[in-house]
C-alpha cells in the first residue's frame, strides 16, 4: 500500500476518478463574579504526528480522526458531528480532537495540500470549508471529459495538483483562506509535505488497522464508530 501511494499519489497520476451568580448570606460580602470559562476551541495547533488539533492538549480523551477530502462520510461527519463535538465536549477541554489525513486519490491530495498550507488555525476554517462544498468541487471532477482528463494527465506532473485545483475551485477556497496561488504552488512542491502525509497513512493502516474512513482514535484505541451517533456515546457526558 505505500508503494501504490508514493506511485499513484506522489506524482499525481492519471487522473481518472459561566455558571449562575449564587447570591451571598447575609452580612457577608457579595461573591465575586465567576470567571470566564476557558475555550479551548480557540487553541489549535500541529502535532508531532503530522495532524492538527484543536482543544485542551492535555484532555482526559483524546480524540483522532483519520479522514479523507474526498469521502462522502467524512464530509457528513464534518458538516453534522463537528459542530456538537466542539461546544458540547472540546469547548470545555474535555475531549481534544486532531484531524490527519488520509489520503484516497489525486483530488484529496490536492485538497490535503492545500489545507495543511495554511498552517494550523486556518488550516481547520479550510478544512470546513472543503468539507462544506464537498458535493460542488467534486462534481466538477466528475463532469470533466475525457478529453479533459487527457490534457490534465499530459501536463508535467509538478503543474498538475495546481490545475486540478483550478478546475475545482479549490484555489478560491485556499485564498479565503490568505493562501495566494505562489503560496499555493510552493506547498504543493513541498517534498517534506508529502513525505508526512505519506507517513500518516502507514501509521493509519499498520498501527491502527485503518480500512476506511473516517476513523476514530480515542486514547490510542481504533474505535468502530465511524459517524456522530456512534461516536458519541464513546465519549461519555459533555463536558461542562
Amino acid at each position: 500500500m505505500r508503494g501504490g501511494l508514493l506511485m499513484g499519489l506522489a506524482a499525481l497520476a492519471m487522473i481518472g476518478a459561566a455558571a449562575p451568580a449564587v447570591a451571598a448570606p447575609a452580612k457577608k460580602a457579595a461573591a465575586k463574579p465567576a470567571a470566564a470559562t476557558h475555550d479551548w476551541t480557540k487553541i489549535v495547533a500541529a502535532t508531532p504526528e503530522g495532524g492538527f488539533r484543536v482543544g485542551n492538549p492535555v484532555a482526559a480523551t483524546r480524540l483522532i480522526e483519520y479522514g479523507s477530502f474526498t469521502c462522502s462520510h467524512c464530509g457528513h461527519f464534518a458538516r453534522d458531528g463537528m459542530p456538537q463535538l466542539l461546544q458540547q465536549y472540546v469547548k470545555s477541554g474535555k475531549v481534544s480532537f486532531e484531524f490527519r489525513n488520509f489520503v484516497r486519490d489525486p483530488y484529496d491530495l490536492t485538497a490535503a495540500m492545500l489545507s495543511r498550507c495554511a498552517g494550523p488555525r486556518e488550516q481547520f476554517a479550510l478544512t470546513e470549508s472543503l468539507f462544506a462544498a464537498q458535493d460542488q468541487w467534486i462534481g466538477r471532477f466528475t463532469a470533466m471529459t475525457d478529453e479533459q482528463k487527457a490534457t490534465l494527465n499530459a501536463l508535467p506532473e509538478a503543474e498538475r495538483p495546481w490545475r486540478v485545483a483550478t478546475i475545482g475551485g479549490l484555489d478560491a477556497m485556499a485564498a479565503k483562506a490568505g493562501i495566494t496561488p505562489a503560496k499555493a504552488k510552493q506547498c504543493f512542491g513541498d517534498k517534506a509535505a508529502m513525505d508526512r502525509l505519506i507517513a500518516m497513512r502507514a501509521v493509519a493502516t499498520e498501527q491502527y488497522k485503518l480500512e476506511g474512513t473516517p476513523t476514530f482514535i480515542i486514547n490510542g484505541k481504533t474505535t468502530h464508530a465511524h459517524d456522530w451517533a456512534a461516536l458519541k456515546p464513546l465519549l461519555g457526558p459533555p463536558g461542562n
